[in-house]
């Protein structure tokens, strides 16, 4: 496995841990429409988690192309 594999399962599981912890719904109700607070504003750790979030994903979805073009 080279570098782009490990980048690759590091960021999914940082990825996957910050998914998880972010507080965006109460229960499956309030993300299949439920819920009456639908625009919200993300402040704080809510948005660093956010944001972090999606730097990750883009980590992700590069190692992923370069470590295929490796091949």
């Amino acid at each position: 496995m080279n570098i782009y594999g490990y980048i690759t399962i590091g960021t999914m599981l940082l990825m996957t841990f910050l998914i998880l912890i972010q507080t965006r719904g109460a229960s499956l109700g309030a993300g299949l429409g439920g819920a009456g607070d639908v625009n919200t504003t993300r402040r704080g750790t809510d948005k660093t988690i956010y944001q972090i979030t999606i730097i990750l994903g883009i980590i992700f979805a590069i190692s992923l192309i370069l470590g295929e073009t490796q091949k």
